[in-house]
């Protein structure tokens, strides 16, 4: 006796969306696609720092993950956002809080210079000082270690600003 299949609609979405991923950009880095079962919009970036993880929901059950490093004890922030920004090796000019901290930074840093933290590139955030961007300290990743921006390895950012858009949905919890 021959079993019945059944589809199974979850690994469906799964494979559909491996394939929209593959579709929009097909050298993806670092990000794995992972079940995600909240009901998100597709396009969305959702940081989760207590895990220190970036979600971009795929849709169908499924996102791609990646690594972050994120804000330190008592400079964590949660809420939600807009990408405001779009920037190829950004100039860094450090923020207030950063500059009372140390105070001898100069007002800019150039974009590939060695104490420039930006990285390869940077997506800034409607509201504030924040962004998700590259790090010139790739062993920060995974970690509390900035002061409220997100960070991620290079090849991983890359691959990021090419899948979304100025005014794409970030949502930053704990």
């Amino acid at each position: 006796m021959r079993a019945k299949l059944r589809p199974d609609w979850r690994t469906a979405g799964i494979v559909i969306a491996i394939f929209l991923a593959q579709s929009v950009a097909p050298s993806w880095a670092d990000g794995k696609i992972v079940g995600f079962s909240a009901a998100i919009a597709p396009g969305t970036i959702v940081v989760r720092t207590g895990e220190r993880r970036l979600y971009l929901v795929l849709g169908f059950g499924a996102a791609l993950r990646y690594k972050v490093g994120v804000g330190r004890v008592g400079r964590q922030w949660t809420g939600s956002t807009v990408i405001d920004g779009k920037y190829i090796r950004p100039n860094w000019a450090p923020p207030d809080a950063v500059r009372r901290d140390k105070p001898g930074l100069p007002k800019l840093i150039a974009s590939g210079a060695p104490e420039n933290p930006m990285g390869e590139a940077a997506l800034t955030l409607a509201g504030g000082e924040y962004a998700i961007h590259g790090t010139n300290v790739p062993n920060s990743i995974g970690g509390f270690v900035s002061y409220g921006c997100i960070r991620m390895y290079n090849s991983d950012i890359v691959d990021l600003y090419s899948r979304v858009s100025v005014g794409s949905p970030v949502l930053v919890t704990r």
